[in-house]
């Protein structure tokens, strides 16, 4: 068995071909198009030249297969754990949730459920513990704090429509 090898293409008025050759030399390929798209290809074991799969992704489809493949590189859902038995987690608010428009003190969050909502991720803006009188809006993702159980009622109470 040989190392994994990568290499990349230009492609122009397209985007970059990169080819991953893996160390059981099965090819694969993602073609990072212009626009944000991405392809990826799986070749046959038995003929190298012959696409057995193509998949086209969205960028957010890319973002989510890369959680899936590479969580410590980019952050996943669940951030960490402790000894203590608590975790941090990212819930994103849906647009259609009941506390859209509302203030997060109306949420009794930390009352109800002992997690604690410690930043508010909103477009490119972080705002680190919240006040009460914060007005959440659709799409703000809340990075919660606290046991398991704790944070899943969160959520839940969060998703509420």
């Amino acid at each position: 068995m040989s190392a994994p090898r990568l290499s990349s293409t230009p492609l122009p008025g397209i985007g970059v071909r990169y080819d991953l050759t893996t160390r059981d030399s099965r090819r694969l390929s993602v073609v990072a198009h212009r626009d944000g798209h991405r392809t990826i290809s799986a070749y046959r074991e038995d003929d190298p030249d012959a696409c057995d799969l193509s998949v086209r992704l969205t960028a957010e489809e890319t973002a989510t297969l890369i959680d899936a493949l590479m969580p410590a590189h980019h952050t996943p859902n669940l951030l960490s754990t402790t000894d203590l038995g608590l975790v941090a987690e990212r819930i994103e608010l849906p647009g259609a949730s009941h506390w859209n428009g509302r203030l997060l003190g109306e949420s009794r969050i930390r009352t109800d459920t002992g997690a604690s909502i410690v930043a508010v991720l909103r477009r490119a803006e972080a705002i680190p513990s919240p006040a009460p009188d914060l007005r959440l809006a659709g799409g703000d993702t809340l990075i919660v704090i606290g046991t398991r159980e704790g944070v899943e009622a969160a959520a839940a109470i969060l998703g509420r429509e």
